[in-house]
């Protein structure tokens, strides 16, 4: 049976499915996005804060250290950047519905320029297309509470980035 099942896993075609529950399990929230995208702002600010070491490139230790630090932060910008787009995804495909988008005309473009947001986000250094993503994302968090019924309010983040990030009582 098993060489069965490894000859024709080699002969079809497969697609790898990625989804974040295929029951639909009915637990959304935009938090994970929010907080994905404070990340990516502070992954922005500690690379504008990165200062290059002097002195010889080639044997100094520290130009080395300096240049894995750029690369594990960019790497965690990279993360939460690609996180962003997929929670918002996952609200967009299975938590929205056609009511959502008639009720809040401005969502679908909303979400579309949080995506793009954090696609050029990912590609620079720029703290204001950062904050631009973060607060479309917070809009998209606010009409998401409004949609459940909840009263949505803004709170401080508590994170290093400061700012807020959206909640509801």
């Amino acid at each position: 049976m098993k060489r069965m099942f490894d000859f024709l896993s080699k002969i079809l075609p497969t697609n790898i499915a990625f989804a974040h529950c295929d029951i639909p399990c009915g637990v959304y929230d935009p938090h994970n996005a929010q907080m994905a995208a404070h990340t990516v702002l502070r992954m922005t600010q500690l690379l504008i804060d990165v200062k290059v070491p002097e002195g010889d490139k080639v044997e100094n230790i520290e130009y080395t250290k300096h240049h894995n630090e750029v690369a594990r932060m960019v790497r965690v910008k990279e993360k939460h950047g690609e996180l962003v787009e997929e929670e918002l995804g996952t609200l967009e495909n299975d938590y929205f519905k056609e009511e959502h988008y008639k009720k809040f005309p401005n969502l679908k473009k909303l979400i579309e320029k949080a995506v793009k947001l954090s696609i050029k986000t990912r590609q620079t250094i720029d703290m204001d297309g950062t904050q631009k993503m973060i607060d479309a994302i917070m809009e998209i968090a606010e009409i998401f509470y409004k949609t459940k019924d909840l009263v949505p309010v803004r709170i401080s983040s508590g994170y290093p980035t400061g700012g807020e990030i959206v909640s509801h009582k």
